[in-house]
């Protein structure tokens, strides 16, 4: 399906009725050639967005998949950055695909300096309880929220607290609720539908939504974890009919 290289509907109903994780060491090798990917205008207007903070010793991408925000992350930072995510194929993909990074990770850390820029690490670990304690100034993520329930969300959002320095950022990009005369969101809300379907008739869950990430309960959420939030339009996708951004990136600075 989706190109010549991308996985066939056999494979991607294999992935389906897997775990979230094993679903994601099946789909790895052809993720890339998937619309699931983060879109690398999304990636480019979040580092224009960031460039003014900058620069960053060291970055994190949280749920890294396969490396395109830790490539994002890298003309940012100036010593290191480091892509966390608790698919061990995910992982290995992007050893492969990211310069600098060495061979996969193995089953814990993989590092390699860059040729011209900063060291590259890789760390397979759960998202819900990230393994790091100020060590970052800059932390990202694209594409994965939906893969966490919004009672996850303290305890993801906590754990990239920790693993910043004082005035450190995380920053991600949002984009608003679709309106009901919308196709998508009906195609959105289908599948949110199905998906629940399936994860109260099957075992292991695939855990992936569209609608469980709302702006308010988010924005709620970093304030408990001790952030700072601020939103910054992201021009590039244009306005709604009301003047509001259809895509924000939110700012969220550790006090």
């Amino acid at each position: 399906m989706f190109s010549s290289q991308g996985p066939t509907l056999r494979e991607l109903a294999v992935q389906a009725f897997s775990s979230t994780q094993h679903g994601y060491d099946l789909l790895a090798p052809k993720f890339d050639h998937t619309p699931f990917r983060t879109p690398g205008r999304f990636l480019r207007a979040t580092a224009d967005a960031l460039s003014p903070f900058g620069p960053f010793d060291a970055g994190l991408d949280v749920c890294c998949g396969t490396g395109a925000g830790v490539r994002t992350l890298l003309p940012l930072c100036r010593a290191r950055v480091t892509g966390v995510d608790f698919s061990a194929g995910m992982l290995a993909a992007a050893a492969e695909a990211v310069p600098g990074s060495g061979r996969g990770p193995g089953p814990g850390r993989g590092s390699g300096p860059g040729l011209d820029g900063p060291a590259v690490e890789w760390v397979r670990a759960d998202a819900r309880a990230l393994p790091f304690s100020g060590g970052f100034d800059l932390a990202v993520s694209f594409g994965a929220f939906g893969h966490f329930l919004p009672s996850e969300r303290p305890a993801l959002f906590a754990g990239v607290h920790r693993a910043l320095r004082p005035g450190g950022l995380f920053a991600f990009p949002i984009g608003a609720p679709q309106p009901l005369t919308s196709p998508w969101y009906w195609a959105l809300l289908g599948f949110d539908g199905v998906m629940r379907a399936r994860n109260l008739l099957w075992r292991p869950p695939f855990v992936m939504y569209y609608r469980t990430f709302p702006l308010g309960g988010v924005r709620e959420d970093l304030v408990d974890a001790g952030f700072d939030v601020r939103l910054r339009p992201l021009e590039e996708f244009g306005r709604r009919p009301d003047g509001s951004p259809h895509w924000r990136l939110v700012v969220a600075r550790r006090a």
